[in-house]
C-alpha cells in the first residue's frame, strides 16, 4: 500500500490577499441594480462590476472586456441571488464568483427562469435559451466553498437505521395495559402481551409477576388501551410505579361513555443507544379519537369515538452515518446528501436532510428520517462494498426554475414534469474556465441536443497544449435531478473532471459525444441514478427505443436489444482517456460503457476521417467501482452506427451497432505491436446481468475484485478466426464472490427475492430466481485466468451457481487455448464448473459453443489433475478410457491435445455437420454452424484431440467447396480427416498459407491422388473406391509452421487446405454406415493421464481484499499515479509550483534515507 511520508503544509493565509479574491479588486464599481426583469443588460468595455446585492434582469451579456464580480464578506452573510433568461459571457467579458484562491463564502444563487415556449424570447444562435453561455474570449470562474465531495460509509445503516427493523404497533379497542419489553443493547423487542386489567384480576397478577422478574437494565414500556383499571390490583400499580417511575398510574381512570366527546393524546418517549453506538427511541402512547357524526337523526353532541394505543422503536432523526472522510465543519445541518445503492436497484439510492448533531465526530453526521434500505459500510467477503456518501449541497447554485408539470413538445408524452431547464455551454476559444464546487440543479432539456447542464462544445485542446497556461477543469461540482446528461465533453481534448457528482439524471451522465474526444482525465467522480433519456437511441430503453421514430427509415421498428438500451453513467467514445477512481453507482443500462466511433460523428463528421478508436491504446483505467447497474458494471464492446438511415440499413444515425473489436497497438497501427489494455483494481459488485463485459485483446485485468453479478467476469474476444490475428485476455490477482454476506433489501424495485448464500438465507437476486450465477464466463477466448480466488458459489434446488461456466446458448467457438492455473476455490464453493444441462437459461444445451466448451487446467487447481482439459461429458472427439468424468459439472477431465479445425463451405445452405471420431463412432458431434440455416456459407469449428482421425459427414447434398483451416495448431501437430462424398465426385485441392493482414496467398501446393491412406503422411488424397457409395475423401492436416504466443496461425499466415468438389450426384452425403467399423479403431490415450495431486495449490489464489485505493497525488491540478506499492516522492518548488523530481521506493530503508538527505535538489 503506498503510504503518504510527509506533509508539509504551507499557510499563507492566502483568502486574506486581497489580490487572489477577485471582489477586493480596486478597479471594481459597486453595483446594486436592482430588480428589472423586462431590462436586457449590457455590460461592456469600461464596466468593472462587483454585484453587492440580489438583482433581476431579462438577459445579461458581458462582453468587450466588461466584468462582474459577486460580493462576498469574511463572515459568508453577503448572499446574492441573481435571476434572468441567460447570461452571455464574450469577447472579453467575465463572471467571476470568488477564486481558486479565495473562495467564495457566502451564498451565491443563478436562477435561470424561462419557458420553450415562450416566444418573446429570440434564440441566442449556438446556445438557444435559460443558459449561462462562454463564448470565444469570455471567463467564467466560479468557486464555492472547498468540501468534501463524496465519501464512503465506514459502518453498515440498515434499513430504519437499526438491524432489528426496529418495531411498530397500533390497535384500536385494545382493552387493558398492553407492555413491549425491549433489549437495551440491540433495539430488538423482546416480549410483547396484552394484560386485560378491566377485566381481569389475574391478567393484573400476570403483569405484576413479569415486572418483578424483570432483568436490571432492560426497557419496558405501557399503553393503556381503552380501559384497564377496573381489575388494575393495587401491588400491580406499586411495581409499575417503582419499576418504571410512573408518576401517573395511581391517578388512572376509568373513562365513562358520557365522556366519549372528549379527545386527548398521551405519549411517553425516551432516547436509548445500542452498545453499537446507534441511537434509538422507545415510544408508547395511548389516545381516544373523537369520530364523526354518525346520522342527523343523532343529538348534535353525539359522536363516535375509539381508543388507540401503540409502540414504536425506531432511529428516526437519530441515525448517524459513519464517514470515511473528516466531513465536519464543512458539512453543515441543512445540507442534502445522498446514500448510494449497495444493491441491485440503482433506485435503493437515497437523499437525506443533515441535521446538527452535537456528539458527531468530524468523520460522522445525522440524518433526518430514516433509511428505507440497507447500505453497506464495510469489506464483505474481500470485496469493498461501501456505499458512496455524496454532499448535494454547494454555496454556489445554479439552478434552472421549473413549471410544476410538464407542458408544450417537451417530451410529455413520457415524462409528467417539466425537462426544459438551464444549461451551460462552454465555446471553443474561451478565455479561462474553472468551476470548482458549484452545485447544478434543474440543468439540461431533454428535447434538445447540445444543452446539458454542462456543456463543453467543441473546444479543442483546453490544456497547455492549447495555449491554456491554467489547463482547464471542473472540480467538486454536484450535478443532480437534471434533465439531460450530467457532463458532456463534446470534440474537447485535455479536461480534468474531479470530485464531481452526477446524480438522478436522464440520459448519459458524464458523456464524451463525437468518438475524438481524448487526454481528458476523469478523477474520483461519482454518478448514480442514471436514468434513460430520449436523444441518442443509446440513451433508451424498451419503451422509448421503439416509440421514437422520427429518425429511423419509413416502416422500420427498431430493436431495442441491439440498438438501444446502453444509458450508461459515463459513456467513454474513445480510450484514449483516463478514469481513475471513479464510481458508477447505479444506472439502468451500464456504470461504464467503452463505444467505438468508426468516424467522428455529429458536428465533428469530417474534422477526422477515421478515427481509429478500436485501434487506439487505452488511457489510465485504475481503482474505479461500478455497482448497482442493471445491465453491466463495466462494459468494453460495440460502436455506434455512422451513416443515416436508409432503405439498406434503416437504423437510426447513432444507434449501436454490433462490429466493434476493440484491439489496441501502437500510435494505432495496426502493423505495429498490440498494447496491452490495462484495468487496475476494477471493483464490480451487485450488477444485475454482468459485473463486466469486455470484448478484445490484448486486455488484462488485475488485482480486481466480483461479487453478487449475475455474471462476474466475461470476455469475448477480438474476433475469431479468420477476422482476428489472435490476442490475449489475462485475468490475475482477482477476487470473485457468487453471493456474498450483503443480502440485500427486498424492495426498491428488486425484482427477485429467494433463499441464496452460503448461510441458505433470503437475498435479492440478479436476473431470476432460477438464474445460472457464475463468476468467471468463459465464451470464446483465448483468456488466461491465473492466481485468483472463487468463494461462495452454492448451487440451490432452484439454480445452478458455479465459479466457472459458459456463455448460455452459444453459438460461436471456444478455443482450447483457454487457460485456468493458480486458483484458489475455498470451502464455500460448490460448483467448480459447470457445462450446463438442458432446461431454463440453456434450453436444449446443444447449440456448437455448448458442445465444444472447453478450457485447460494447466496446473490441476481446478480439477487436482495437471495439464488437462475439462469438456462436456457428451463430447467424444475430446476423450480417451482414461478420462475422469465428473457428472456434478456435467464435464470430463481428459488429457491430450487440443486444437480447432476451421471448416469454411459453399454452396449447399442448410448443412448439418456429423464429425465422428474413428475411435467412438457410435458417438459423432453434431454442428449446425454459427450462420443462419438458410445461409449458402457456413462455419463450424470443432476441437479435435491431435494425432486422432476423423470422419466427416453432411446431412445434405455435399457442399460444393470446402476449406478447412489449422487454429491453434502448434508445429507438427495433425489429425487424420475423412470427408464424405458421392462416389462419382471429382476434386481439386490444394494446399496454401493465407496472410490475413495482406490478404495473400503463398505456398500453393495441389494434392494429387495417393493410393492409399498410408501414403498421405506427406501431402495428398486418397478416395475410398465403390462399391462404398458415397465415399470419403481422406488427408492429413499437419502443421508445419511455427505458431507463436496466441495467434491462431503462424507469423506466415494460416495453413489451409482447400476443397473443390465437383458432382452431379443428388444423394445425402452421411457416410456413417459404410465407414464403420471398417475405420473403427480402439480408443487411447496420445498423452496419459496423469495421477490425481492431492498436495495443496502452492501460490494459488489472490488477495483476499478489494478495495478502493487512491494512489495518486496532484500538485497545481497535475494527476500523477502510481501503481507500484511503496513510497512515492513528489518534490515541489515551494515558488513557482512546479514538480521538480518524482521517485519512489519499494521500502522504507537506507537507499529511501540517503535520498530525503542528499536527493531533493536545493534552489
Amino acid at each position: 500500500m503506498i503510504r503518504p511520508l510527509l506533509r508539509l503544509k504551507v499557510s499563507w493565509s492566502l483568502c486574506c490577499v486581497p489580490e487572489n479574491c477577485p471582489d477586493h479588486n480596486s478597479s471594481l464599481s459597486s453595483w446594486s441594480p436592482g430588480h428589472q426583469p423586462e431590462k436586457d443588460v449590457i455590460v461592456r468595455r469600461g464596466h468593472l462590476f462587483r454585484l453587492d446585492a440580489s438583482a433581476t434582469f431579462h438577459t445579461l451579456t458581458i462582453q468587450s472586456g466588461g466584468k462582474v464580480v459577486f460580493a462576498d464578506n469574511a463572515d459568508g452573510s453577503n448572499n446574492i441571488t441573481l435571476r434572468t433568461r441567460h447570461i452571455l459571457i464574450e469577447d472579453g467579458g467575465a463572471l467571476h464568483i470568488g477564486g481558486p484562491k479565495c473562495r467564495y463564502r457566502s451564498r451565491a444563487t443563478i436562477a435561470l427562469v424561462g419557458r420553450s415556449d415562450d416566444k418573446a424570447v429570440p434564440e441566442v444562435p449556438g446556445m438557444g435559451r435559460k443558459f449561462i453561455g462562454v463564448a470565444a474570449g469570455g471567463t467564467l470562474e466560479l468557486h464555492g466553498t472547498e468540501r468534501v465531495s463524496w465519501t464512503l460509509l465506514t459502518r453498515s445503516v440498515p434499513a430504519t437505521g437499526l438491524a432489528t427493523a426496529g418495531h411498530a404497533f397500533q390497535r384500536n379497542f385494545s382493552r387493558g395495559i398492553n407492555l413491549r419489553v425491549v433489549d437495551q443493547d440491540t433495539a430488538a423487542v423482546l416480549f410483547s402481551e396484552r394484560y386485560d386489567t378491566h377485566d381481569s384480576s389475574n391478567d393484573s397478577r400476570r403483569l405484576t409477576q413479569l415486572l418483578g422478574t424483570l432483568p436490571a437494565g432492560r426497557i419496558v414500556t405501557l399503553a393503556v388501551g381503552d380501559s384497564a383499571v377496573k381489575n388494575l390490583l393495587a401491588e400491580t400499580k406499586k411495581a409499575i410505579e417503582e419499576k418504571l417511575g410512573s408518576s401517573f398510574v395511581n391517578d388512572l381512570q376509568y373513562r365513562e361513555h358520557e365522556n366519549h366527546d372528549t379527545g386527548g393524546r398521551a405519549l411517553a418517549r425516551r432516547n436509548f443507544t445500542t452498545v453499537d453506538g446507534v441511537a434509538f427511541s422507545v415510544t408508547a402512547y395511548s389516545e381516544w379519537k373523537n369520530g364523526r357524526k354518525p346520522a342527523p337523526l343523532l343529538p348534535p353532541l353525539s359522536l363516535i369515538g375509539f381508543p388507540i394505543s401503540g409502540f414504536q422503536v425506531d432511529a428516526v432523526d437519530q441515525v448517524v452515518l459513519n464517514l470515511q472522510d473528516k466531513v465536519q465543519p464543512t458539512w453543515q445541518p441543512g445540507d442534502q446528501i445522498v446514500v448510494a445503492s449497495t444493491d441491485y436497484s440503482m433506485h435503493q439510492a437515497e437523499e437525506f436532510t443533515l441535521l446538527p448533531c452535537s456528539h458527531c465526530t468530524s468523520r460522522q453526521v445525522r440524518i433526518q428520517g430514516k433509511p428505507q434500505y440497507n447500505h453497506v459500510g464495510e469489506i464483505i467477503d474481500g470485496v469493498d462494498m461501501r456505499a458512496e456518501v455524496a454532499l448535494l449541497s454547494r454555496n454556489i447554485f445554479i439552478y434552472g426554475e421549473m413549471e410544476s408539470s410538464c407542458y408544450g413538445d417537451n417530451m410529455c408524452q413520457f415524462y409528467n414534469h417539466d425537462t426544459y431547464g438551464g444549461h451551460i455551454k462552454i465555446l471553443r476559444n474561451f478565455s479561462s474556465v474553472h468551476l470548482s464546487h458549484v452545485e447544478l440543479k434543474n440543468m439540461g432539456q431533454q428535447r434538445e441536443k447540445g444543452r446539458y447542464p454542462l456543456h463543453f462544445h467543441m473546444c479543442g485542446d483546453v490544456d497547455q497544449r492549447g495555449g491554456y497556461q491554467e489547463p482547464t477543469y471542473v472540480d467538486g461540482l454536484s450535478i443532480h435531478h437534471s434533465f439531460s446528461r450530467c457532463l458532456t465533453i463534446h470534440t474537447t481534448n485535455g479536461l480534468l473532471v474531479k470530485n464531481t457528482i452526477g446524480y438522478d439524471t436522464l440520459g448519459h451522465c458524464f458523456f464524451l459525444e463525437d468518438g475524438i474526444e481524448q487526454r481528458n482525465t476523469f478523477y474520483h467522480n461519482l454518478g448514480l441514478l442514471t436514468r434513460p433519456g430520449t436523444l441518442l437511441p443509446t440513451d433508451r430503453n424498451e419503451t422509448l427505443c421503439t416509440s421514437i421514430k422520427d429518425k429511423i427509415y419509413k416502416g422500420y421498428t427498431p430493436s431495442p436489444s441491439t440498438e438501444c438500451k446502453a444509458v450508461s453513467t459515463f459513456w467513454i467514445a474513445n480510450p484514449n482517456n483516463n478514469l481513475i477512481s471513479n464510481a458508477a453507482a447505479g444506472s439502468q443500462d451500464a456504470g461504464i460503457w467503452f463505444v467505438f466511433h468508426s468516424s467522428s460523428t455529429g458536428d465533428s463528421h469530417g474534422l477526422v476521417p477515421e478515427t481509429r478508436a478500436e485501434l487506439t491504446p487505452l488511457g489510465i483505467f485504475y481503482n474505479n467501482r461500478v455497482h448497482s447497474n442493471f445491465k453491466a458494471g463495466l462494459f468494453i464492446d460495440k460502436r455506434v452506427k455512422t451513416t443515416n438511415a436508409s432503405a439498406a440499413d434503416p437504423r437510426e444515425y447513432l444507434c449501436l451497432d454490433n462490429s466493434a473489436r476493440f484491439r489496441p497497438h501502437q500510435n494505432a497501427d495496426p502493423s505495429r505491436p498490440r498494447v496491452a489494455a490495462v484495468i487496475g483494481t476494477l471493483i464490480s459488485f451487485k450488477n444485475n446481468d454482468l459485473g463486466a463485459w469486455i470484448r478484445g485483446g490484448d486486455i488484462i485485468i488485475q488485482d480486481s475484485g466480483f461479487a453478487d453479478n449475475g455474471v462476474g467476469l466475461s470476455f469475448a474476444s477480438d474476433g475469431s478466426y479468420p477476422k482476428d490475428e489472435g490476442s490475449s485476455q489475462e485475468v490475475t490477482q482477482s477476487l470473485f464472490v457468487g453471493e456474498s454476506r450483503n443480502r440485500g433489501t427486498n424492495g426498491g424495485q428488486n425484482k427477485y427475492w429467494g433463499v441464496g448464500g452460503t448461510d441458505a438465507k433470503m437475498r435479492t437476486l440478479p436476473r431470476n430466481r432460477t438464474f445460472p450465477i457464475r463468476g468467471f464466463q468463459i465464451y470464446d477466448g483465448p483468456v488466461r485466468l491465473t492466481q485468483s480466488t472463487f468463494r461462495g458459489f452454492v448451487p440451490t434446488p432452484e439454480r445452478y451457481t458455479s465459479a466457472v461456466g459458459f456463455n448460455l446458448k452459444n453459438t460461436w467457438q471456444l478455443t482450447p487455448r483457454n487457460n485456468l492455473s493458480q486458483l484458489n476455490f475455498q470451502s464455500t464453493v460448490g460448483l467448480r464448473a459447470f457445462f450446463g444441462r438442458p432446461g431454463q437459461w440453456f434450453e436444449e444445451n446443444d447449440l456448437d459453443g455448448d458442445k465444444n466448451s472447453l478450457f485447460h487446467d494447466v496446473d490441476g487447481s481446478v480439477t487436482g489433475y495437471t495439464d488437462t482439459y475439462v469438456g462436456r461429458a457428451d463430447n467424444y472427439l475430446i476423450q480417451h478410457p482414461g478420462c475422469v468424468n465428473v457428472s456434478q459439472w456435467n464435464g470430463v477431465i481428459c488429457s491430450g491435445r487440443y486444437s480447432q479445425v476451421y471448416i469454411q463451405t459453399q454452396g449447399a445452405p442448410s448443412l448439418s455437420l456429423s464429425i465422428s471420431r474413428d475411435e467412438y463412432p457410435n458417438a459423432p458431434l453434431v454442428l449446425r454452424g454459427i450462420n443462419s440455416q438458410a445461409a449458402l456459407s457456413q462455419q463450424y469449428q470443432p476441437i479435435l484431440m491431435m494425432s486422432k482421425s476423423y470422419t466427416l459427414h453432411w446431412s445434405g447434398l455435399a457442399p460444393r467447396e470446402v476449406v478447412l483451416s489449422l487454429i491453434n495448431f502448434d508445429k507438427d501437430d495433425w489429425v487424420l480427416v475423412g470427408l464424405c462424398y458421392p462416389s462419382d465426385t471429382t476434386f481439386q485441392i490444394m494446399a496454401d498459407i493465407n496472410d490475413r493482414q495482406s490478404n495473400t496467398f503463398d505456398d500453393l501446393t495441389d494434392y494429387g491422388t495417393v493410393p492409399s491412406i498410408a501414403d498421405l503422411l506427406n501431402s495428398g488424397y486418397f478416395s475410398s473406391s465403390p462399391p462404398i457409395t458415397p465415399s470419403l475423401l481422406w488427408f492429413y492436416l499437419r502443421a508445419r509452421q511455427r505458431r507463436d504466443g496466441h495467434s491462431y496461425c503462424s507469423a506466415k499466415g494460416c495453413e489451409r487446405v482447400k476443397v473443390i468438389a465437383t458432382t452431379s450426384s443428388k444423394q445425402t452425403c452421411n457416410c456413417t454406415v459404410k465407414a464403420y467399423p471398417k475405420y473403427s479403431k480402439t480408443p487411447s490415450a496420445v498423452v496419459p493421464m496423469p495421477a490425481l495431486n492431492t498436495q495443496p495449490c502452492k501460490d494459488c489464489g489472490a488477495k483476499q481484499v478489494c478495495e478502493l485505493r487512491f494512489k495518486m497525488t496532484s500538485v497545481n491540478e497535475v494527476t500523477m499515479v502510481f501503481s507500484q506499492p511503496g513510497y512515492f516522492l513528489v518534490s515541489v518548488d515551494a515558488c513557482s509550483g512546479k514538480v521538480t523530481k518524482k521517485t519512489s521506493f519499494t521500502k522504507m530503508d537506507a537507499k529511501m534515507e540517503q535520498y530525503l538527505k542528499t536527493g531533493i535538489p536545493k534552489r
